[in-house]
């Protein structure tokens, strides 16, 4: 649970564009932009390797921002990485309080042992949930212990941390559990079907 912000300092921007946001990156420096509750966005800068630290984790994670001595509560939206090599190259913030709910993305994991001879495929990467800002999950966690193969589990099947609540329809496919045969003569169905239409036009 994102109960806790970490907490980062950081500085105004006063020159913005693509050669300011170059310089504060060879500078060691991350810009960043805070919106929200209505106030007109607000562009900083950050210590890329705190910010780093930060955010690895974390898609969601919440911030306290000191920016030159005023304090801002901020939840992540958005994280544009390097392609690359590690780095973070800009952040979007949304301007929060610690009373509020928000519907945000969170992760969906697979954990458990499968039953033998299954494998599981997750259908949907994230999860959308409506929770307080101090109780969002890292992560959704779908147990596949004991699941048996053709099982579909649908986002009604998930077990939610207290207080948080799907957003997403509950009947929408989370992950399925089919065999490992089934799965491995698929692809050569699927061959088959699309060499027949070929070959019966050269005929």
């Amino acid at each position: 649970m994102a109960n806790k912000a970490t907490t980062l300092k950081g500085t105004n921007r006063t020159r913005l564009g693509k050669g300011a946001s170059r310089q504060a990156r060879r500078d060691g420096l991350v810009p960043a932009v805070v919106y929200g509750h209505g106030s007109e966005p607000r562009h900083v800068v950050l210590d890329e390797h705190a910010t780093r630290l930060a955010l690895r984790s974390n898609e969601n994670a919440l911030i306290e921002l000191d920016i030159e001595g005023e304090t801002l509560l901020v939840l992540t939206k958005e994280v544009q990485r390097h392609p690359i090599r590690p780095g973070v190259q800009h952040v979007d913030f949304l301007l929060v309080n610690r009373n509020e709910r928000v519907e945000v993305e969170i992760p969906v994991t697979v954990v458990g042992e499968p039953e033998p001879g299954t494998i599981h495929m997750i259908e949907l990467a994230h999860l959308l949930v409506s929770a307080s800002v101090t109780a969002i999950p890292e992560a959704i966690e779908v147990d596949i212990t004991g699941v048996g193969a053709g099982t579909a589990i649908h986002v009604a099947d998930l077990s939610l941390p207290s207080g948080v609540e799907a957003v997403t329809d509950a009947e929408t496919d989370v992950v399925n559990v089919a065999a490992e045969a089934a799965v491995a003569e698929a692809p050569e169905d699927e061959a088959a079907a699309a060499e027949a239409p070929a070959a019966a036009e050269t005929e």
